[in-house]
């Protein structure tokens, strides 16, 4: 296959998998064919988005209809976790988070074609080569992005609270009263495009390493939907302890959804305790009285 001048960036990692001898798989041939295009082409562009917005939803439904059969639908406690309230999300919730999840999925991809387009003409910071900046950068460069993002989201996050931004942005949101796992991606698409611009942004400023990148997108998948849960699913002991004090899961983020007045960030505690909107230990029985015992 000839080389253009547009295409370096993805050459390099087709020429990667060949040696690994997977050439011949489905995502290195949608690789190929992404090739033939220059980069922001608009045949090109449909078509990364396209491609992007089917692997977000299989993605989202992967992992978020795992969780739900796993906590709200199979029998007994697969997966030992505490359930956190007693309310019971009604089946035309549960279509909503569908449903906008995968609208958002779609805005999510448009992000996504555009920073692909820009690293394949040379134009982002994102690098191959682990030599470039060494391991230590590659290792603190993945908690400098989620700080970064975890401050975008707390400062946007509390600002779409606001009386006139709430109902046009964050409304259909917090029709999840309760939610489930498929409330990961359930957003207006004011909310998602508000969302979907950081990471963009950041590959422009900071360097990451593309192996970087994608476990960045791998935690804030899981995190979107495990935080949404209506279940926690870490242990008691980790709630309690270092984990549970700095760090944001379903027993924290619940809260949210039930008052809207505290707990705007995404990843850490360190933005709500700073600016006075931290709340949790003191809202769950078992985190006042130690008890450890799980529900059912």
């Amino acid at each position: 296959m000839q080389i253009r001048p547009w295409q370096p960036a993805l050459s390099r990692l087709l020429f990667f998998a060949a040696k690994k001898g997977c050439d011949k798989s489905v995502a290195l041939r949608i690789m190929r064919c992404m090739l033939q295009f220059p980069p922001f082409s608009t045949a090109g562009l449909i078509y990364t988005v396209a491609v992007l917005s089917v692997f977000i939803v299989l993605r989202y439904f992967a992992v978020a209809g795992f969780f739900y059969w796993a906590l709200w639908k199979r029998s007994g406690n697969l997966l030992h976790a505490r359930r956190l309230t007693s309310i019971q999300p009604p089946a035309k919730v549960v279509r909503h988070e569908i449903r906008w999840s995968v609208v958002s999925s779609v805005i999510y991809a448009a992000a996504g074609a555009i920073v692909i387009d820009a690293w394949r003409s040379g134009h982002t910071l994102i690098y191959m080569d682990v030599a470039d900046w060494g391991w230590i950068y590659l290792l603190v460069s993945v908690p400098v992005y989620l700080f970064l993002h975890d401050t975008w989201f707390y400062w946007t996050h509390r600002m779409m609270h606001r009386r006139k931004l709430f109902p046009v942005m964050h409304k259909v949101h917090h029709e999840s009263r309760q939610p489930t796992p498929w409330a990961g991606f359930s957003f207006h698409p004011w909310e998602s495009l508000l969302g979907a611009f950081i990471l963009p942004l950041l590959v422009f400023l900071i360097p990451i390493h593309i192996g970087a990148l994608i476990f960045l997108l791998v935690v804030m998948t899981v995190v979107g939907i495990t935080n949404h849960a209506g279940y926690e699913i870490l242990p008691d002991s980790w709630v309690r302890g270092f984990v549970g004090r700095h760090w944001v899961s379903a027993t924290h983020h619940n809260l949210h959804h039930l008052n809207y007045r505290s707990n705007f960030a995404l990843y850490f505690r360190f933005w709500d305790r700073v600016m006075g909107t931290d709340e949790m230990e003191e809202a769950y029985d078992f985190l006042r009285s130690g008890r450890t015992e799980e529900n059912p």
